[in-house]
């Protein structure tokens, strides 16, 4: 019973957790790297045009935000998502944690991050310091030694990129201790990942059900909610609750024959 109810957790749960947003393809999904390090060659020009070392940006608590800037998809509402967490937060951007939005496409340059960045900072309801959320822009060398450290996978489609929605909560000292998953974040959420990544705990993620139910659509250059996916998920589950009374009103069966 242990083994048959392991299983099917594993079918339901870690199977979309190894692969967020595999979409038929290895290639492209999260996959966790907690302890990790940051590489420390990793370059990248802040919004001000200076190439810089990510791990000497990192001195405190900091989130990571991979996208691309001129993403059609799922990056704008991730921005959002952030923008949104760190008005709530009761914890000082800046003072208690950074944020560090990288784009993973090397055609963007610093010019557009800066744009972006006022666009956003706009979105805080409360009195930051601005300087405490970067956004970067780096080549493609840098930006896969980045994403393969933190275990983000994406692919190029056309101009666009197939890629998944998360941020990544790093330690001061660049480790990586937690992914938050999806487009909309809880400050309580965000803060606990802080505290922990302060501490240098690392932990792996709960909610991991947002993703696997969204698709990348090419046609429309959007994403959308994956139906098949979901409900293949959902009859999973039901026959496994299924079998697992079969075999319960069985064993009572045959108890009541032995009395």
């Amino acid at each position: 019973m242990k083994r048959l109810i392991s299983a099917i957790f594993l079918l339901l749960f870690l199977t979309p957790g190894q692969a967020q947003f595999i979409e038929e393809d290895e290639r492209v999904g999260i996959f966790e790297k907690l302890d990790t390090l940051i590489p420390p060659g990793a370059m990248f020009y802040t919004e001000e045009g200076e190439l810089v070392s990510l791990v000497s940006l990192i001195d405190k608590p900091t989130v990571i935000v991979p996208v691309y800037y001129t993403c059609p998809g799922i990056c704008s509402p991730l921005l959002d998502g952030v923008a949104d967490v760190i008005t709530k937060m009761d914890m000082e951007l800046g003072k208690d944690y950074q944020v560090i939005t990288v784009s993973f496409s090397p055609e963007e340059t610093p010019a557009l991050a800066r744009d972006k960045k006022v666009n956003y900072v706009q979105q805080v309801k409360k009195e930051i310091d601005e300087s405490a959320w970067m956004w970067l822009t780096g080549d493609s060398t840098n930006i896969y030694m980045l994403t393969n450290s933190i275990g983000y996978h994406f692919i190029r489609q056309g101009n666009d990129f197939i890629h998944a929605a998360a941020i990544i909560a790093v330690s001061p000292e660049s480790k990586v201790t937690r992914y938050l998953y999806g487009t909309y974040f809880l400050p309580f959420d965000l803060k606990m990942a802080m505290v922990e990544a302060s501490a240098g705990r690392s932990g792996p993620a709960i909610n991991k059900l947002l993703n696997y139910c969204f698709s990348y659509d090419p046609a429309g250059k959007t994403y959308v909610f994956n139906i098949t996916k979901v409900t293949a998920t959902l009859i999973l589950f039901i026959v496994g609750l299924f079998f697992i009374y079969l075999i319960l009103t069985r064993r009572k069966r045959i108890a009541r024959r032995n009395k």
